[in-house]
């Protein structure tokens, strides 16, 4: 069970060109521990879409909450995170914006390995499909990522310009989880982005994009950190 001294509440946010059920690993690991879990499903539609399905979700939950992000759903919880009930942010190989920052301009900061982001139909964006597994699933069995890379979910490109309205990391704790091997996001900037944030970081050698998939057992364990030491802040 989750220790009394806990958050009890988390809210994971899934990135793009995938869907929420990629936390499903962390999931098992936080309920199994006791943790109330609920798992965001954004439409990839747009910046202030995504943060209004997100905010729906935190609705949904009693009491204070450790709100989780993955990729562009740091862009999403960056901005949700300033809803009061949010205790603290996880940001796991994710962006984390300052206000007016959009993905893109952080990503032309320090750009990607990956060039694999293509154009699709009616103004949407998703990841060329030969390259998915080397690009965004590395560390995966092949059989996964070919799954993942043929279900994935497009992202409107115009969201990639968005800019944050807000920047949640000011005034709340924060943790972030490096990539090693990161060819979505580029490891160095996740490194300056989280040190911009003054969010403790954990290193994830070797992992690719999907971290939350490949080392289940490191993220759940730095989500539990961020609830327990929330837990005094809130009390």
């Amino acid at each position: 069970m989750a220790t009394t001294s806990a958050v009890r509440n988390i809210v994971l946010v899934h990135g793009a060109f995938a869907d929420g059920s990629g936390w499903q690993p962390v999931y098992q690991r936080l309920v199994d521990k006791g943790f109330l879990v609920t798992v965001v499903q954004e439409p990839e539609t747009g910046l202030a879409d995504d943060v209004a399905a997100t905010l729906r979700a935190i609705d949904t939950v009693d009491g204070p909450l450790v709100l989780v992000g993955h990729s562009w759903g740091g862009q999403v919880i960056t901005e949700a995170g300033a809803h009061p009930r949010v205790a603290a942010l996880v940001y796991v190989a994710a962006l984390v914006p300052d206000v007016g920052e959009s993905t893109n301009s952080l990503h032309a900061r320090i750009p990607a390995a990956s060039t694999a982001v293509i154009a699709g139909a009616e103004g949407f964006l998703r990841i060329d499909p030969e390259q998915f597994g080397a690009d965004f699933a590395a560390d995966l069995p092949a059989r996964d990522a070919d799954f993942m890379a043929h279900a994935q979910v497009p992202i409107r490109a115009e969201a990639l310009d968005a800019p944050a309205a807000a920047a949640a990391w000011r005034d709340r704790p924060s943790y972030g989880i490096v990539a090693g091997a990161d060819r979505t996001i580029n490891p160095d900037l996740e490194r300056w982005m989280y040190e911009r944030a003054g969010a403790e970081v954990t290193e994830v050698p070797g992992s690719s994009h999907v971290v939350m998939i490949s080392h289940p057992d490191v993220v759940a364990d730095v989500i539990e950190r961020a609830a327990t030491a929330a837990a005094s802040a809130v009390a």
